[in-house]
Parts: C-alpha cells; sequence; structure tokens
C-alpha cells in the first residue's frame, strides 16, 4: 500500500506505477476468458478499495473508495484524480463496512447532486466516530465488544452532496439515517434512480452471518432495541423480533419500521418516502420509504432501462445466491423475498428450525413470499462447463442492464451478473419478450478480476470494479480482426545502479491464434527498436523511474502495447515480521500481537510511518479461497487484533508492507491456521434432523470448527419418522430448545426426543 504526504508527487507516481505493473502482470497471467471478439482493458489505475464507479454526462467520472473518499477523473485518460468529498471520520471502514453505494442525479451537472450511501460510525443519530479516529483511513472494533462476538454496532447513513467543479460544496446533506448494523457484514448496499426520477436504496440486515441470529446476542444483548423488551432484553424463540428477523420488520407493526434488509423508494431531495409506495399514507416514515422487504444482503440494485423496475443481486448464506425482480410498486403491496425465513426457493433450514412465529406465521401463507427471478447454488455452476471455481464460495456482487450500444445485437436488453467470490461475470439474455430469459444464461468473464459493481459507461461498454486491484476494468468488443495481448513484466522492478532486469512476455498473444511479433522500448526513448526477443534483459546505470514498454504486432496489423516501471538506484526494503509465527494457532476472541520492522539500503532502518498492517481473513472452499479485508493499521510497528469468528475452513494472513522515501514498497506476510474441533450432533432416536448454524441435517453428524466460535443449534419438533413422530424433550447440555454454542474442543451435543404418536407404537419402543 502507498502512503500518500511522505514524498513528493514525482515518486508517489512512480511507486504507484510500481504496483500497478506487479499487479497487471499478475491478473492478466490469470487469463480472463470472454467470448470471441470481447477483450478486457484497464480504464482506470491506483485506486485504493474502490467500490463504485459512476460517469458524469461531462465525461467526468467518479469514484467511491470503501474509506470515505469520493475521487474524480476528468475523464478516463486523467491519471490524476481530485479528491472530491472525504467522509472518512462519519465512515466505518471495517471488514465489509464502508462507503458503498454512489449515484450522480440523473440531470447532473444541471442538477450538482452526488449520493452516498455509507455505513455510519455511529449509532442511530449519534455522532461519528464511535470506534474510529477523525480523520483516519482506517478504523476497527476493539475487543470487547468484538466484530464477531458481541458486535460493534453502526448504522447506515443516505447523503446528497453538492459539486462545484470537481469539489463537493456546502455540508453533506444527510436524507436518512437507520439500518442498525451489529455484525461486520450486511451493512448499506447500493443506489439507483429509476425512470420515474426517484432513488432507490438497498441495505442489509445488520445479523450474523455464523449462527441463526433472533437478536439473543450482544453487550448490551439486544443492541439494536428490537422487539419484544428493546435493548437489553433476552430474546428467544418463538416471540423474538431481532437480528435477521428485523428484514421482516414490516409484517410486526406493533413497533416502528426499520429498514434493515429493504428496498427503498424516496425522493432524491428530502429522503422521504416517495408517492405510489405500497404505504405511502402510512404514520410511520419508514414504511413510507419501503418497497421491498425480506433480504438478506442486497448489495448491488440496478434499473432495467425504460422502467423503474429494480434488480437486485442478492448475497445469501449457506446455500443461495439471488436475483430479485422488483416491478414498479403498486399501492399497498411490499414484496417480501422472505430472508430469513426463506433462502433461494425453499425454507432456510437453521431459522425453520428456531420455529419463530415470525416466520411461522409466513409459512402458514403460502405464496405470499416472492421467489427469485433466479437463482444459483453454492458448489454448482451456474453455466455446465464452465471453468469458473464453485469451491471458493459465493456472494452475487454486481447486477447491471445493458440497454444498446457496440456489442452485438443479442445483448441488447440483456443483464450482466457478476460474483466476487468466484471472480466472474454472467449475461443473461432476452430470448422472447422483454425480459432476460433464465434460459438463456452464458459465462462472459472467466477469471474476473475482484467484481464489486458493474456499470455501464457513456459509449455503451461494460465496466467493472475491480476492488482487489484498485481498478475500473473495460470490457471492449472489436468485430472482425482482434487485437492481441500485451503483458510486460520485470525482473527485478527496483535496485541499484547498475540495475540489470529481466523483462518477460509471458502472456501475450493473439486471441484468435495469429502469429504475433514483439518489439520493445527498454532505453525509454519512445522507439520499440531495442529488442524483439521474448525475454529480453537491460541493464539501467541512470537513478529514477524508467518505463519499459512492449508492443504486439498480429499478422494482420493490430496491434497493442504494455509497461512495466523499473526504479533504478533504490532497492526495495525488507520488511521483517518478528511475531506473530506461522506456528501461531488462535481461537475465535484470542488476541494476537504482532510485531515488525524493515531495514533498506538508502534509507537505513525505516521509521514507524513507513509500515502499514493488514489482517485478512481467507475463508476457503474445496478450490480455492476469498479474501475479506478485515483491518488496517497504519503507521507502527507493533499492535494487536481480536481473531475472528468465521466459518470453517478459514484462516487469517497478517500482511506487514513497507514503504521507503521513493515510494518503493514491499511485502511480508505471515499465514495464521486457527485451532479447530469437531462438534458431533445427535438425537436419540435415529433418523431425526438437527440444526447447526444454516444447515438441517439428518444425525448423526459432525462438523469441524474453530474452536471458540458461537454455533446456533436447533432440535425441530415435532418430527415423523417413519410412523412414528417424536417431539423434543431435552439437549444433553441443558440448553433452550433453540441455544448457541461455544465450542472450545471436542464437544458432542445430543438432544432427546419422546415418541409422541401414535401410542400403540411408542408403547411397543
Amino acid at each position: 500500500m502507498v502512503i500518500a504526504g511522505r514524498r513528493t508527487f514525482a515518486s508517489w507516481v512512480a511507486g504507484l506505477a510500481v504496483a500497478a505493473t506487479l499487479a497487471a502482470g499478475t491478473a492478466q497471467a490469470r487469463a480472463a476468458t470472454l467470448p470471441a471478439g470481447f477483450r478486457e482493458t484497464i480504464a482506470l489505475d491506483g485506486l485504493t478499495a474502490p467500490t463504485s464507479v459512476r460517469f458524469a454526462p461531462d465525461g467526468r467520472v467518479f469514484v467511491a473508495e470503501k474509506s470515505g473518499l469520493v475521487k474524480v477523473f476528468d475523464s478516463l485518460a486523467d491519471p490524476a484524480p481530485a479528491t472530491f468529498a472525504d467522509l472518512r471520520t462519519q465512515v466505518h471502514n471495517f471488514h465489509d463496512r464502508g462507503l458503498l453505494g454512489l449515484e450522480l442525479d440523473p440531470a447532473f451537472p444541471a442538477k450538482p447532486y452526488v449520493y452516498v450511501l455509507y455505513t455510519h460510525d455511529a449509532a442511530i443519530g449519534a455522532t461519528a466516530p464511535r470506534w474510529g479516529t477523525p480523520g483516519a483511513t482506517f478504523d476497527g472494533c476493539p475487543t470487547p465488544p468484538g466484530e464477531t462476538a458481541d458486535g460493534c454496532v453502526v448504522s447506515g447513513r443516505l447523503s446528497r452532496l453538492t459539486a462545484a467543479g470537481d469539489v463537493m460544496t456546502g455540508a453533506e446533506k444527510v436524507l436518512i439515517e437507520d439500518w442498525c448494523n451489529q455484525y461486520p457484514s450486511h451493512t448499506v448496499g447500493s443506489l439507483a434512480f429509476g425512470a420515474d426520477g426517484y432513488l432507490y436504496v438497498s441495505g442489509g440486515d445488520g445479523a450474523s452471518f455464523n449462527f441463526v441470529d433472533f437478536g439473543q446476542d450482544g453487550s448490551p444483548l439486544n443492541p439494536c432495541g428490537d422487539p419484544p423488551g428493546g435493548v437489553g432484553a433476552t430474546l428467544a424463540p418463538p416471540t423474538a423480533e431481532g437480528g435477521a428477523l428485523r428484514s421482516q420488520d414490516v409484517r410486526t407493526p406493533g413497533d416502528p419500521a426499520g429498514l434493515d434488509g429493504t428496498l427503498l423508494r424516496v425522493d432524491p431531495a428530502t429522503g422521504a418516502g416517495a408517492p405510489g409506495n405500497p404505504f405511502a399514507t402510512s404514520s410511520d416514515p419508514n414504511l413510507r420509504r419501503i418497497v421491498a422487504t425480506g433480504l438478506r444482503n442486497p448489495f448491488r440494485i440496478t434499473t432495467r432501462p425504460g422502467t423503474s423496475e429494480i434488480w437486485a443481486g442478492e448475497v445469501g448464506w449457506n446455500v443461495w445466491e439471488e436475483i430479485d425482480r422488483v416491478p414498479v410498486p403498486a399501492d399497498g403491496t411490499i414484496d417480501n423475498f422472505g430472508w430469513p425465513c426463506y433462502e433461494g426457493n425453499a425454507r432456510q433450514g437453521g431459522y425453520d428450525s428456531a420455529n419463530l412465529s415470525i416466520c411461522e406465521n409466513l409459512y402458514a401463507q403460502p405464496g405470499t413470499e416472492v421467489r427469485p427471478y433466479f437463482t444459483y447454488s453454492h458448489g454448482a455452476t451456474v453455466v455446465p462447463g464452465e471453468g469458473c471455481p464453485t469451491g471458493s464460495g459465493s456472494s452475487a456482487a454486481g447486477v447491471r442492464f445493458y440497454d444498446t450500444g457496440p456489442y452485438p445485437d443479442d445483448y441488447d436488453g440483456a443483464l450482466f451478473f457478476a460474483d466476487f467470490s468466484r471472480n466472474c461475470i454472467w449475461v443473461m439474455k432476452r430470448t422472447t419478450g422483454t425480459l432476460p430469459s433464465r434460459t438463456a444464461i452464458s459465462t462472459f468473464v472467466d477469471g474476473a478480476a475482484g467484481p464489486v459493481d458493474l456499470v455501464v459507461g457513456p459509449t455503451g461498454e461494460l465496466f467493472y470494479v475491480d476492488i482487489s486491484g484498485g481498478r475500473l476494468r473495460r470490457i471492449e468488443y472489436e468485430p472482425g480482426n482482434q487485437s492481441p495481448v500485451a503483458v510486460a513484466t520485470g525482473t527485478p522492478r527496483a535496485g541499484a545502479t547498475p540495475l540489470t532486469v529481466r523483462f518477460g512476455s509471458a502472456g501475450s498473444g493473439d486471441p484468435e491464434g495469429d502469429p504475433v511479433t514483439l518489439a520493445w522500448d527498454l532505453d525509454g526513448d519512445g522507439e520499440y527498436d531495442d529488442s524483439t526477443a521474448a525475454a529480453p534483459s537491460f541493464t539501467y546505470t541512470a537513478a529514477g523511474p524508467h518505463v519499459a514498454s512492449l508492443q504486439v504486432t498480429d499478422s494482420h496489423g493490430a496491434a497493442s502495447r504494455a509497461s512495466v516501471t523499473i526504479i533504478a538506484g533504490d532497492t526495495p526494503p525488507r520488511p521483517v515480521i518478528t511475531s506473530p509465527t506461522s506456528a501461531t494457532r488462535w481461537k475465535v476472541g484470542d488476541t494476537i500481537g504482532f510485531a515488525g520492522s524493515a531495514g533498506d539500503t538508502e534509507d537505513g532502518t525505516l521509521p514507524a510511518s513507513a509500515l502499514t498492517w493488514s489482517v485478512r481473513l481467507h475463508h476457503c472452499g474445496t478450490s480455492g479461497c476469498h479474501v475479506h479485508p478485515v483491518q488496517t493499521y497504519e503507521g507502527t510497528a507493533n499492535g494487536s487484533f481480536a481473531a475472528s469468528d468465521h466459518e470453517y475452513p478459514a484462516f487469517l494472513e497478517l500482511v506487514l508492507t513497507a514503504t521507503d522515501r521513493q515510494g518503493v514498497s514491499a511485502t511480508a506476510s505471515v499465514r495464521l491456521d486457527p485451532l479447530t474441533a469437531v462438534l458431533t450432533m445427535r438425537t436419540s432416536a435415529a433418523g431425526l434432523k438437527l440444526a447447526l448454524n444454516g444447515e438441517l441435517l439428518t444425525t448423526p453428524f459432525s462438523r469441524t470448527v474453530i474452536q471458540g466460535s458461537n454455533n446456533s443449534v436447533s432440535a425441530p419438533s415435532p418430527q415423523t419418522v417413519g410412523a412414528r413422530t417424536w417431539g423434543f424433550l431435552l439437549w444433553t447440555d441443558l440448553g433452550a430448545q433453540t441455544h448457541n454454542v461455544k465450542v472450545n474442543g471436542a464437544t458432542s451435543l445430543s438432544a432427546l426426543f419422546l415418541c409422541t404418536a401414535p401410542s400403540l407404537l411408542c408403547t411397543l419402543g
């Protein structure tokens, strides 16, 4: 990571170029695969955790970064953006929280309004920062309360900013402050304008992603104050209405409605519910805003062109990802997509087993929940035979309609959707009528780089936001002969003079298989006359940044170029992590101390201000892992963090980045694996089912969990197996029928059932 403010602008740009070249080479080496005629290029670079991008009609490009910065580029050719707004004090940039939603007024810049949706570092109605530091880029969640233990409670905020040129003028106008968020994910989502001129807003449930959460946890208990009982109350089935059940709050009219797990349609000037909303005449201001409910994490939304119809990418829990369709709202009808009582097209096993009245009442009215437009299950491909991985998790992370433009005509009216964990983008095309067809889905980008938002640019091309690489990527279409791909690498990328660099062109080639020729400009004079080899070497004797470029030309004369920046006269720093070591093993909630240093040939021992630490959680499956950023610490040589709770398999990674005075960075990392334990679940009668977290499984069964993890268990009752009906009696740990269990070692838990019917068979035993 590059830390601005400690060096000159020139050296900062040089450092960014080195980082960009490294990441570009890595990404291209992954060989993203697209349909014939399409290719992926980098449109913007040098961003830090971008989350959303919007194109202005005047050519400017607005970018939201997770930390709370909004940047603006004059165009896609602008290498140095201006900072439009700095909301870092207000934004809780931690784990999956941050500035996530961005939108421009449809009449921008005549109406100079920029809308932002972010996790607010404060409880509802309170003042930020609660957990972070004023002006800091990165925020934390201390232990206690612990982000996955009792949770650092924050809120969500929708605001309108006013533009004066490339900067925000005046004060932030807060339109809505709500969305109680206890745990570090499922916070706010995104923004979209409908053809009706109203602003649509999505938000998650703010609940735990580890266990069946009905509001039973926290310090104080039930910190969002959900019924019955308010803050500090002990919530339990069947009456509990907290946690993920906040997504069903519209159905509990005894208390004011919250906005968790909903889609809103509001006046962009005031944030008030729009006319024509289902409950536009309600006395409850939140109820007046809501047009859909029963959502878990509708991270991204989009409108179908020419309509106010909303399509949402809904991030699921254990089994299903969803694409949800919300037609133009009809007066008196709120679409309920069923979460947490339903996931996908079926009952959610964990919440069903808890016998919660909110869910049981919904089950008693089949057909009242709205089914997803499309679903795909974890562990299964979206398109048969595709290369997109299925064992690295799933998270629907982008949806966008394609209206018309340079792509082939069969893309008109199609829906693109992305999955961050699978690093893939698909397209659902129309076959007949106006809606995309569930039977016309194909893989569009296999090997996309960290997609978290999709947007169609002013020339009708699809762009996606690469949060991992800090880039905006463009998907171009070239009918006829396609341009070749150019990939340039250099090793080493920095060092003392004279510096001999070995260059490489691996990954370069022609997508149609045409022969290509290579030409290098290694001395930076703009002439590609230094080498035609695939892997030349060059020695730099002058100190400073040098840009080496590769030109790849196919047999039809089409050419592409790629560059790599070399810093001569400056060797990379040597970061060293002294603690913890890779032998460290942790339980959930353990405090892990860290310490390290960095030396540099030119600068000597680097000060603590040159060091940045990042904690990352890797959630793994059968074919790989996806990464959750947890916390970052800047300008310190030591510190500590608490180990997070998460579904196993998972591990933590601690990364130390050192940056010298010339902007050259290097990293060191250590993998920290958890202590695990086996949790075995049994019942007193064969063939009965128990729920563990979100799964309803036939006993006996076992699961490996991280030691110290918080797991919800439930014994559904009554159950019928064969001719006998069984009723729950008690757990061997004497817990309630639905309760949480912290596993600190090998644990066996049994549920005792009594035969209740028919009496003769029960008597016979």
